[in-house]
């Protein structure tokens, strides 16, 4: 069974909780990474009276970045996109809309977003529409249309090629001259 112990977070961390919060974690994981890096301190009475002062300043800093959060979510409300790609006469692209990708179209726009918010299941590879999830922060997330088109416009369709008109006269064989 792995050791654990409380330690008391000085920052908020992704996932394990916010500044101020005394949470229990392996001793490894406290003794590693989260004491040396300054991230938490052991669970003591002092401790907890120091952070507690952090803590208000924390929840008002936490609160301005939460108004952002959501400005920029609403921003991003009912975005569309529009990109070309080059694609074959099927749809498929001859390369792929990554969220590298996105990003690009969304500075265009006028978005700032970090390639690490956009939420894609994998590359997309085909035209057409999609919807693209992108991460605010934590659980705050906007989905934005994404159009692919063909570079050139969609193509057109070959016409059928027109079959030749039948007279519905029959003309008739003399008898046994094909079967002979």
């Amino acid at each position: 069974m792995a050791k654990t112990m409380e330690v008391l977070l000085r920052e908020d961390i992704e996932k394990l909780g916010n500044c101020g919060d005394v949470v229990v974690v392996t001793a490894g994981y406290a003794r590693n990474y989260l004491l040396p890096r300054r991230f938490a301190e052991t669970a003591s009475a002092e401790n907890i009276k120091m952070i507690a002062r952090r803590r208000t300043r924390f929840d008002a800093i936490r609160a301005e970045l939460m108004k952002e959060f959501e400005a920029k979510v609403n921003a991003l409300e009912g975005v569309s996109l529009k990109t070309e790609e080059r694609a074959d006469r099927n749809g498929h692209l001859y390369g792929s809309v990554s969220a590298g990708t996105i990003v690009k179209l969304l500075a265009e726009a006028g978005h700032t977003v970090e390639e690490r918010q956009v939420l894609l299941s994998g590359p997309i590879k085909s035209v057409g529409a999609t919807e693209v999830t992108i991460r605010i922060h934590g659980d705050m997330m906007v989905t934005i249309d994404l159009m692919v088109e063909p570079e050139g416009g969609f193509p057109e369709p070959e016409p059928e090629p027109e079959a030749p008109e039948e007279d519905e006269e029959q003309i008739e064989m003399p008898e046994g001259s094909l079967n002979e």
